[in-house]
């Protein structure tokens, strides 16, 4: 009982940390948070952007998500419970909204302003699939890096961390309900 309050509470410091760290550096620094994405906006380019994204990452993933080998984890698998899938829900878009503001909000701005675009998306999407691999090991995990890229990418063209907090949240949504790996 001990360990699961620690650990709770230690995933809960984390996730504070990155949710308002980014604003407290722009507020300490007298940085703009425009610069850094974390005032959150969309223009009618980045639903547009985030509509396509969506089409093209989630419609084939759902129809191999049918066709998954069931030793792959694939919907041999039985589903959460109603109240595991909620939870899992929950963290989902929670994680979007936290994960985005720390990766491509203030990291990914502070990696494309010392190495430029192509290598600060990298370098950032890189460190988001591996921050994966913290609580559960295995190759899906790391697999994040091809959504990241997507989020990472919208964050850019959008000049805001919310085209990437909704192509997530959805991505996470998605992944309780159809992911050919439950946990």
């Amino acid at each position: 009982m001990p360990s699961k309050f620690y650990s709770a509470a230690i995933s809960f410091l984390v996730a504070l940390f990155m949710l308002y760290f980014p604003y407290e550096w722009c507020k300490r620094r007298h940085e703009s948070e425009i610069f850094y994405g974390l005032k959150w906006f969309l223009t009618k380019k980045s639903k547009r952007d985030v509509i396509i994204a969506l089409a093209v990452t989630l419609i084939p993933l759902t129809i191999i998500t049918f066709y998954w080998p069931v030793e792959w984890g694939g919907r041999g698998l039985k589903h959460p419970s109603f109240w595991n899938a909620l939870d899992a829900l929950a963290g989902g878009i929670a994680a979007a909204f936290i994960e985005e503001t720390f990766f491509r909000g203030w990291l990914q701005t502070l990696t494309v302003k010392k190495f430029g675009v192509y290598i600060g998306i990298f370098i950032t999407t890189l460190l988001f699939a591996l921050s994966h691999l913290i609580v559960l090991t295995g190759w899906l995990r790391v697999a994040t890096f091809f959504p990241g890229l997507v989020m990472a990418i919208l964050r850019h063209r959008g000049g805001s961390v919310l085209p990437s907090i909704i192509y997530h949240a959805v991505c996470n949504v998605w992944a309780v309900w159809l992911a050919p790996v439950v946990s």
